[in-house]
């Protein structure tokens, strides 16, 4: 089973409550931050106690210098899979980034990398002239992604001129949503609920020692996706006095509260999830009875297997 939502949703906390409740599961995250070892607090890692408690898959694979990709996702998922199978046990999917769990689910396709093309796109410092030339270039792709998303506006250029192929025929899986037996499962805050979980969220892991870690980020190499991950950006910034901590905190917030309407509607496209609703006055736990029937009702082998199948045809 797929267990899915939006930053500060509770989901891992729900996972946890799931796998204790049913030994013999191990949780498989599928989340593009937590991939990066000493990005803990700010990407809201399971704790150690938790992993401790129940054996966890795909954190802390690489260091934070590492511009990992959604087809080395593909592989290390391929590789856990594999060995949950082997063992016998099950496997619980909690996943907050959408395109890992669109790679794994429906076996998409990845382009190719061409560092080259990279190289030269990053000497031009405004995002904006950026977009305009993908949308001269790939009129579609520039209209499904934020003008100010750099990150993912030089991937769409690096590959429609290193590749000779617009960057949209590579993303044709994901307006199509094949039938599966994988049971995804995905809960929701009411928007003001969700506002304000992830302000509390941001706060507490600030209380925590968030800014020690990102000061101990700083001195050490962080590629152009790492640093993307939300907040280390804005508490880097303040580390180098550009900034006061406390608009680098409400800035997070911010832009925290935006990243999560984005995963609500991507998550939302998918016609093929179902969706538990947290009530105003309740958190992620009130859903475990309603979660823990979904997940008994799942035929183990049937479940591993689709998985399985949806990313060996990469």
């Amino acid at each position: 089973m797929v267990l899915l939502g939006p930053t500060a949703s509770g989901k891992s906390q729900l996972a946890m409550a799931i796998a204790s409740a049913r030994p013999g599961t191990e949780i498989v995250v599928a989340d593009s931050m937590q991939v990066y070892r000493g990005m803990d607090i700010g990407t809201a890692k399971p704790a150690v106690s938790d992993q401790s408690a129940v054996r966890h898959h795909l954190i802390d694979l690489v260091e934070p210098g590492h511009d990992y990709t959604v087809s080395e996702f593909q592989n290390a998922y391929s590789a856990v899979i594999a060995d949950i199978e082997a063992r016998g046990v099950r496997a619980l999917i909690v996943a907050g980034t959408g395109l890992y769990l669109r790679a794994i689910t429906d076996g998409l396709i990845m382009a190719g990398q061409f560092p080259d093309v990279r190289a030269e796109l990053e000497l031009e410092t405004d995002v904006g002239v950026l977009h305009a030339r993908l949308a001269a270039l790939d009129p579609v792709a520039a209209s499904r992604m934020e003008p100010s998303n750099r990150r993912r506006i030089e991937r769409a250029l690096e590959v429609t001129l290193g590749a000779g192929r617009l960057f949209s025929s590579f993303g044709d899986g994901l307006t199509n949503y094949a039938p599966t037996s994988v049971q995804q499962i995905g809960i929701r805050f009411p928007r003001e609920r969700q506002a304000d979980a992830v302000r509390d969220r941001v706060y507490a892991m600030v209380a925590n020692g968030w800014l020690d870690e990102a000061r101990a980020l700083a001195s050490s190499p962080v590629g152009r996706t790492a640093v993307q991950a939300l907040g280390y950006r804005e508490l880097f910034a303040h580390l180098r006095g550009e900034t006061s901590i406390s608009d680098a905190i409400e800035t997070t917030v911010i832009r925290t509260r935006q990243f999560a309407a984005r995963q609500v509607r991507w998550f939302r496209r998918d016609p093929r999830i179902s969706w538990l609703e947290i009530g105003p006055e309740k958190n992620s736990l009130d859903l475990l009875d309603v979660a823990l029937r979904q997940y008994d009702s799942i035929e183990q082998s049937t479940d591993r297997n689709v998985m399985g199948s949806a990313n060996a045809r990469n």
